[in-house]
């Protein structure tokens, strides 16, 4: 059994324990104190060793605990215990790993094509007192130091109280002086070793500030503004140590920072994920990834979620489009930024990490399962044995127009427009929520689908609807308006935008079928009648997504009521006469039916360009009934088929379809209405043409 020995004492080496754990493999952590065994969390596979050890104590240790490697992932300035750690090692084959912690404030890898990001590094300098200056941290002065003793000399000569962030350690360098030390505030672990060590210099109540860190950048400029701190005093402890958070205080309160320098940055070491890289190598086990999809919110970091936040912060990689990640720009971290949110260019990426225990990030705008991306990666990731995957949601735009505007959202329609490109089926589903809803939400790309919408309702004759538009929502320049349709065909300003739209006149939706004759547009072309229409397209036994011919389609009367069923549901209506054409695409557009597509020409060579379609009708077949029925068999052999006869010659051929073997389920039924006419003073009953109403379905020959 393998067994790996951490020296630890620092975020990462806990961070690192923990991963150990989850992969199942056995470690020892050892800690210099009983507060560094606190804080550390009870694992599985993980046992701690508390107590500062010499050179030879070490030697011993590592001898009798049979380890296949160590690890020091001591604070880069215990630089001593470093030492102790490598002698322990001389003579031995166990490798040496030092898990090296990146001491810059923001590492970013720029990608030209998509992304420009700066990279910020702060130069330490082996002069004591140099000043550096920059537009990146306001003018502030940054003083850079080698030695406490240094720094301490240099303190002396500034006024004002001074908070001291580089724990008890060297805490004797600023007590030397006692005008000096009467102006400290130091914050340390609130250990009772770093307590002894305050008090062994004559640091007392107040100035003692013992918490746990890391702080974030509020804390720290609480503290600064609570003891009226001149001067902060930090080590180039790098991300894991709270350093840019540090920095980031001291800019917004305007004071100087006096920095330690990192005494190991040019010193070789193992980056967290090479490390992880090697244990993997020695071990034989591979260390999984750990993998977040996190939902950022609708914009601005002010609507991250505190997990969202946490996960962001500790990430080795971080995916995202663009301007998802413009947003963090003011976030520290020293994560490694990609500009990548498809699925195509993340999963070469999650390849190449494999093996390396780093915890990547990809970012989602709006909630991860609200029209998101979201979805398609984790069915990409969800099996990988590589990573350990986890989904963290964010607050969607639906939420912050519902708080902006104060309007509920739980019963109202939530549909998406954005990126449907030419799909035109959304303006059905779209028309359709809207004529039967009194608040419909709908997520739109930008403001060319604004316009789009306003135009679409005008067309509709949805005039009388409200728009409420929320462009930018969380940004400066959030706005709310609520327009008319014909003000919407109107917007120019381009930005992000979720509309509302409102209908005081929603229609309730009929629960039977059955349109009447007077409501198409029909002139002197043969139209089926309303009662043959109802009882043909139940025979159809349609479903919510169908895909439907309609053949022989006349004024369109049957493409419209199936297509006005549901929004879902495409209808191709083929018909080759120009007037009856033309009828077409006015109900079309009387009923706003944007999910009927009309087709010229005759079938059955009409049929080739189209989809395979789940059902046909034939209301007219041109005595080609028979190429017709072999041309959708070709399309869909397990296609539902209704078809109507009026002639003779039609209802013969309807007879001889129970010799076609790939026809199962056939029903012929006559249909004979009989509709009262007012004559004088009187009602007769006036007889419509007889019709032969023929269902099937084809089936694979057997």
């Amino acid at each position: 059994m393998s067994r790996i020995l951490i020296f630890s004492g620092t975020t990462e080496g806990r961070r690192l324990a923990e991963l150990l754990s989850a992969n199942r493999i056995e470690c020892e952590i050892s800690v210099a104190t009983e507060y560094g065994e606190y804080v550390m969390p009870k694992l599985d596979h993980v046992t701690v060793h508390t107590g500062r050890m010499e050179t030879g104590e070490m030697t011993e240790f590592i001898r009798n605990g049979a380890f296949d490697a160590v690890v020091d992932a001591t604070h880069p300035f215990a630089a001593v215990v470093s030492e102790h750690i490598r002698e322990s090692l001389a003579g031995t084959e166990i490798p040496y790993l030092r898990l090296k912690r990146s001491t810059t404030v923001l590492q970013k890898e720029e990608n030209a094509k998509a992304l420009e990001q700066k990279t910020l590094n702060l130069r330490t300098s082996t002069q004591a007192g140099k000043t550096e200056k920059s537009g990146e941290n306001n003018g502030q002065d940054r003083y850079y130091f080698d030695t406490a003793a240094a720094c301490a000399k240099a303190l002396e000569r500034c006024g004002g109280n001074i908070l001291l962030t580089t724990g008890s350690k060297d805490l004797a360098a600023y007590c030397e002086n006692e005008e000096l030390k009467k102006r400290l505030y130091v914050r340390v672990l609130p250990g009772q070793e770093s307590i002894a060590i305050c008090e062994a210099n004559r640091i007392w109540g107040k100035q003692i500030i013992a918490m746990q860190g890391p702080f974030g950048t509020e804390l720290n400029r609480a503290l600064i503004r609570q003891f009226k701190i001149r001067a902060l005093v930090t080590k180039e402890s790098g991300a894991a140590g709270g350093y840019g958070e540090k920095l980031a205080a001291a800019d917004e309160e305007r004071i100087p920072v006096y920095v330690i320098g990192n005494p190991e940055k040019e010193k070789p070491g193992d980056s967290f994920s090479e490390v992880c890289g090697r244990i993997s190598e020695i071990t034989g086990k591979r260390i999984r990834n750990q993998l977040a999809l996190v939902g950022v919110g609708m914009g601005t970091r002010d609507f991250l979620t505190v997990a969202a936040d946490r996960e962001i912060r500790r990430a080795d990689y971080i995916f995202g489009a663009p301007r998802l990640l413009e947003t963090l720009e003011t976030l520290e971290t020293d994560a490694v930024l990609k500009p990548y949110y498809l699925a195509r260019d993340i999963l070469p990426c999650l390849d190449r990490l494999t093996g390396r225990g780093v915890n990547i990030v990809v970012l989602f705008s709006g909630d991860t399962g609200f029209y998101s991306g979201c979805h398609k990666l984790y069915e990409n990731v969800k099996n990988r044995e590589d990573c350990n995957t986890v989904i963290f949601p964010g607050i969607s735009a639906i939420s912050g127009m519902a708080a902006a505007t104060g309007v509920p959202w739980q019963d109202a329609r939530i549909l998406s427009i954005h990126g449907h490109g030419e799909d035109v089926l959304w303006k059905g589903q779209l028309l359709d929520a809207v004529r039967h809803t009194a608040r419909t939400w709908l997520l739109v790309s930008g403001a060319g689908d604004v316009r789009l919408l306003g135009e679409m309702l005008s067309e509709a004759a949805l005039d009388f609807c409200q728009v409420m538009t929320g462009f930018q929502l969380s940004y400066p320049e959030q706005e709310i308006q609520t327009l008319t349709p014909a003000e919407c065909a109107k917007v120019e300003r381009e930005g992000l935008y979720i509309c509302l739209i409102l209908n005081p006149q929603a229609e309730k939706r009929l629960v039977c079928h059955g349109m009447k004759d007077v409501c198409f547009v029909r002139d002197k072309v043969p139209m089926t009648k309303e009662e043959i229409r109802e009882i043909s397209i139940c025979r159809l036994g349609l479903l919510e997504d169908s895909v439907v011919y309609d053949i022989g389609s006349g004024t369109g009367s049957i493409a419209v009521e199936i297509a006005v069923k549901s929004p879902g549901i495409q209808v191709y209506a083929i018909e080759k006469k120009p007037r009856a054409l033309e009828l077409i695409r006015e109900n079309k557009r009387k009923f706003a039916a944007f999910n009927i597509e009309v087709t010229e020409g005759e079938a059955p060579e009409a049929l080739e360009p189209l989809p395979a379609a789940t059902h046909a009708f034939i209301g007219g077949s041109g005595g080609k009934l028979e190429k017709i029925l072999d041309a959708l068999y070709l399309k869909n052999p397990q296609m539902k088929v209704v078809l109507n006869a009026v002639s003779l010659e039609t209802v013969q051929k309807m007879a001889e379809l129970k010799k076609d073997r790939r026809i199962c389920n056939l029903e012929i039924i006559q249909v004979q209405v009989n509709r009262a006419k007012e004559i004088g003073s009187y009602q007769l009953m006036q007889a419509e043409n007889p019709v032969c109403i023929c269902s099937f379905q084809f089936q694979k020959e057997v």
